[in-house]
Order: C-alpha cells, then sequence, then structure tokens
C-alpha cells in the first residue's frame, strides 16, 4: 500500500503528556514535520510544566480528558498505542472516539511489531482520509517502554510518506 498522489498525512497531534504523547511529538519535531495539539491549561504533565519546544496550545481547562476529547474532536482520526489493554485517560480515549463517532484504530505493541503497526496505522490513514493524526497512549510512568515503540513506529510511518514507500503488512 502506498499513501499515493490522493492522501498526505499532514499533522500529528498528541496532549503533550509524558511517554506516548511526548514520543509522536519528538517523531514529529525531528522529522521537521507540522505538530501540535491541544495540552491542559498551564501546560501541566505528570513531570511539571511540558516543554516549551513542544507546539501545543493550553486548553481553557486544566483538567486532561477536556484536553483529550478537544485533540480528538480537532483530528481526523486517532492512534491509540498501548500494552495488553486500555487503562486510564487511553481506556477514556477510546471511549471518547466511540462516543463522538471519531475514527481510530488501536495498536497493542505486544501483538504487533514496529513495522506492522506503522503499516495498519497507514492503512488506516487511507481509508478514513487521516490527514490530521492524534496520537494517545500511557504516560511513561504507566508504560515506560511506550515511549520508544511510538517514537520507532511515527518515524517509520513519517520516513515512509517522505520516501513514498510501499508498506507490506505481515
Amino acid at each position: 500500500m502506498t499513501l499515493g498522489d490522493t492522501h498526505y498525512l499532514e499533522k500529528i497531534v498528541s496532549g503533550g503528556q509524558t511517554g506516548v504523547d511526548r514520543a509522536a511529538l519528538d517523531a514529529a519535531l525531528d522529522h521537521q514535520f507540522p505538530c501540535g495539539g491541544y495540552c491542559p491549561k498551564g501546560r501541566r504533565a505528570e513531570d511539571g510544566d511540558i516543554p516549551a519546544r513542544y507546539p501545543l496550545e493550553e486548553h481553557a481547562s486544566t483538567h486532561y480528558p477536556r484536553r483529550t476529547l478537544a485533540n480528538i474532536l480537532s483530528s481526523d482520526g486517532t492512534l491509540i498505542v498501548y500494552a495488553q489493554s486500555l487503562k486510564g485517560g487511553t481506556a477514556l480515549t477510546a471511549t471518547y472516539c466511540r462516543r463522538h463517532q471519531q475514527p481510530f484504530i488501536l495498536v497493542d505493541a505486544q501483538r504487533l511489531s514496529i513495522e506492522e503497526a506503522a503499516c495498519r496505522a497507514m492503512e488506516f490513514f487511507c481509508r478514513f482520509d487521516v490527514r490530521c493524526l492524534n496520537v494517545a497512549g500511557p504516560r511513561y510512568s504507566q508504560w515506560p517502554a511506550g515511549y520508544r515503540y511510538t517514537y520507532r513506529c511515527i518515524d517509520h510511518i513519517l520516513k515512509t510518506c517522505v520516501q513514498g514507500d510501499e508498506c507490506h503488512s505481515s
């Protein structure tokens, strides 16, 4: 599957929390790919203030769930990266996507290689014409390995998007 001439991922958004959110933003920044999203008022995260290098807009609320919903509704689809089971804010993200009938894809890092996850994500982009992608998942303290897995997955997606390579699922 190639992204072809008719479909382009244009932006990645997340809430800026440690772990999966920051991995997606870091991969985008490293590729000089447009990124952003909503973070809680005060730019708060589990490690303190979200660094200014992340181009996030502060939501009017300090509550994480409101920021989560804003990112879901302002994007074309959501990639939820997790390991084994959905919990806490990650489970809430899937609930919000269902409730608001927003497209989403679940990627279980325990079951999919980086390449398989990236290919499934790109198929999802094409199926739902996702140009602005919201990336969500556990914070670092809940799943330390999530940062590396997500970074590598987004890196693979962006390299493929830029190079126009084919993606073969296994």
